[in-house]
């Protein structure tokens, strides 16, 4: 399965719960990647896994998951004006 988590307002908001979940979930074989809204150039430097960076478009247009956890899942599929 492939498992995107939001960085900003969902990982930030308790890290250590996601880091025991990105680590089980690598464990069980599934791929997880935060996958945020955020510029390239707005680092995010204390990430467990990979970063996907969309530089404001929807999500869904840059990366393709199966399972999406997001605070503000509208993100996923709409892009910022």
């Amino acid at each position: 399965m492939l498992i995107a988590i939001d960085y900003d307002n969902t990982y930030t908001v308790d890290p250590k719960l996601w880091d025991r979940f990105i680590h089980d979930a690598k464990t069980n074989g599934h791929v997880v990647k935060i996958v945020t809204m955020r510029y390239p150039h707005e680092v995010i430097i204390d990430a467990p896994c990979d970063v996907i960076y969309t530089s404001r478009q929807a999500k869904v247009k840059i990366f393709k998951a199966d399972v999406w956890i997001d605070d503000s899942p509208h993100w996923i599929f709409q892009d910022v004006v």
